[in-house]
């Protein structure tokens, strides 16, 4: 640790010489402010236009984007440097290397750099012993990564932590889970199709190459598998063979017990595709797989208990009424829109923001 410290230093300090450097050779612009002028101009309009609702998201960014580059190009043509010698500019350097060592100095002092992480590993431990129902996913997710190292050769908790880490809205460290799991359980279709599906979730509802990958897989350890059957089917009706694709489906509906709420789901999706040709909306599968309509709804339960938690996320809360939105939950939607409207009534852009996740139209599900 102590070397590590030491390295820092040496690096801060060549850091600060190679900074001042390129400073002491900026060329002075004396109409700096003439330069920058207009970008603020553009930044400002940019902004105008947001809060006034004319902007959408998409565009909101890309024209946020396109003005602070502009701006940062003239910033950085109006860049001056008072030149005051090679003893003013060996001084700053100086004192910038010394501030360096006092820190690393403190450090050693009073602090104490061998010591483990102990306050976290109590909370983990705090949280394996407590009845995981009061949980958050990401504190089930940290107790069931310790259970996972633990346990280096099963499967098993990988697939647990990778339903607590997409139940958090963690999707890219659910989908490291399974890769994991498949690696020590190669044989496993529901770790296949679980991967599978977790591809298809990122992808907003496309049925990739990797995806149909995993669900080949599945079908290869487990032609009966569910899962994989039923999104290879859709995966042929999205790319034009919709009778061969709804063959697969009718074939699955058929293996289906007379009692699986799954059959009157997957029934009417059959005639849905049937009646208009082919899907007939573009991310359907996130709407009326229950599975998937699960983990989605496990996510944006997981994003609302987060910000229950940390409030201070304006981000965050415009993720959840938009979520809500989508949904179709509306008053979970009005309910959040005006906890973050309260909490953030200082802040016009924000609140632009979540008026526009507000109108969000539902996504269309079966009926």
């Amino acid at each position: 640790m102590i070397a590590f410290w030491i390295a820092a230093t040496g690096l801060s300090a060549v850091t600060a010489g190679l900074v001042l450097r390129g400073a002491a050779r900026a060329r002075p612009v004396d109409d700096a402010q003439a330069r920058l002028e207009p970008h603020r101009r553009r930044l400002a309009e940019v902004e105008r236009l947001a809060m006034d609702g004319l902007l959408a998201q998409d565009e909101l960014k890309a024209a946020r984007a396109e003005a602070g580059r502009g701006l940062l190009a003239a910033a950085d043509q109006a860049e001056t440097w008072e030149r005051g010698g090679v003893a003013v500019r060996k001084a700053v350097v100086a004192i910038a290397g010394a501030a360096c060592v006092a820190g690393v100095g403190l450090y050693v002092w009073l602090g104490q750099p061998e010591l483990s992480d102990q306050p976290y590993l109590k909370r983990v431990a705090e949280w394996k012993a407590a009845d995981p129902a009061t949980l958050q996913p990401a504190q089930i997710a940290a107790v069931l990564e310790g259970v996972a190292a633990e346990r280096p050769n099963d499967a098993e908790p990988l697939v647990f932590l990778a339903k607590a880490r997409a139940a958090s809205g963690d999707m890219a460290g659910a989908e490291q889970a399974l890769r994991r799991a498949v690696d020590r359980a190669p044989n496993r279709a529901d770790i296949w199709s679980l991967l599978g599906e977790t591809f298809v979730i990122e992808a907003k509802g496309d049925i990739g190459a990797d995806a149909k990958l995993a669900f080949n897989r599945a079908l290869k350890a487990d032609p009966k598998d569910l899962r994989a059957r039923y999104y290879l089917g859709r995966a042929r009706i999205a790319e034009g063979d919709v009778a061969g694709g709804v063959g697969d489906w009718r074939a699955l509906l058929n293996s289906l017990a007379a009692d699986d709420p799954a059959r009157t789901a997957l029934g009417r999706e059959i005639a849905e595709v049937e009646a208009a040709g082919g899907l007939p909306a573009p991310e359907p599968a996130a709407a009326q797989n229950p599975q998937v309509q699960g983990m989605i709804a496990g996510m944006v339960e997981g994003l609302a208990a987060r910000l229950a938690q940390s409030p201070d996320d304006p981000d965050g809360w415009v993720r959840l009424v938009r979520a809500y939105a989508v949904l179709g939950e509306t008053a979970k939607r009005d309910a959040a829109l005006a906890t973050a409207t309260a909490r953030f009534k200082d802040q016009p852009k924000v609140l632009a923001a979540l008026r526009q996740a507000a109108d969000t139209p539902p996504q269309k599900t079966a009926q």
